[in-house]
């Protein structure tokens, strides 16, 4: 009988093949904390793009204005943008502001102002948007932002399916809202999506406010 050598290559065939290394348990711990930090520095920087809106935003119907003009107070207003773009204020009457940048605006109501004031220091502030917004984010298929419908609410699982729904990897239990409050502050709720679409428990789909965000996080597995 021949000597077998097939052993030895064998062991050694194995000894050459790539193994895939496993995940050691500190990293399975750190995977987790590692997400929730990545989800926190999402929602921050939603928050404060909301709260630091583009310098280059153009004024638009149902824009709520503050409007005043130095040492003279009763000329001063708080006024809302009409359908047609225009505002309506004391001794000037009526102007047009839609489609304008903040500043524009401003300049467009001291030049008005100017015509019966000597060098009118006037201040135009933004004190409502119109164009009311939800945010949703995360693990859905079209990610952004979403026109709030006026008159009408609008909960967590119909905007989610305004935005094309979850995506394969959507810890849908997981699913936050955040609301921005004063101070820089804000709330947060977690969201049960299996106990509303399975448990009937409609009463856990949030009704959304202006300016919510709806975070959908990523699932650990």
């Amino acid at each position: 009988m021949r000597p077998s050598f097939l052993f030895p290559v064998a062991l050694l065939v194995a000894g050459c093949v790539p193994q895939t290394a496993k995940p050691s348990h500190a990293d399975l711990q750190t995977a987790p904390a590692a997400q929730a930090q990545a989800e926190e520095a999402a929602i921050a920087a939603a928050l404060s793009g909301i709260a630091n809106p583009k310098s280059d935003y153009k004024l638009s119907p149902a824009d709520l204005l503050e409007v005043t003009v130095y040492r003279e107070e009763e000329l001063g207003r708080t006024v809302r943008v009409s359908q047609n773009g225009e505002i309506s204020l004391p001794l000037v009457g009526t102007l047009k502001v839609g489609g304008t940048s903040l500043q524009d605006a401003q300049a467009r109501v001291a030049e008005k102002f100017a015509e019966y004031l000597v060098n009118p220091q006037v201040t135009v502030f933004i004190k409502e948007y119109g164009n009311k917004k939800i945010y949703v984010l995360g693990e859905v298929a079209k990610p952004g932002s979403l026109d709030l419908p006026p008159e009408s609410k609008l909960t967590v699982l119909e905007a989610i399916s305004m935005s094309g729904g979850f995506s394969a990897v959507a810890a849908k239990d997981r699913t936050r809202v955040i609301r921005a409050g004063e101070g820089g502050k804000s709330q947060s709720w977690t969201v049960e999506v299996s106990a509303i679409t399975t448990g009937g428990r409609k009463d856990k789909d949030m009704t959304l406010e202006p300016n919510d965000v709806v975070f959908v996080p990523q699932s650990f597995f």
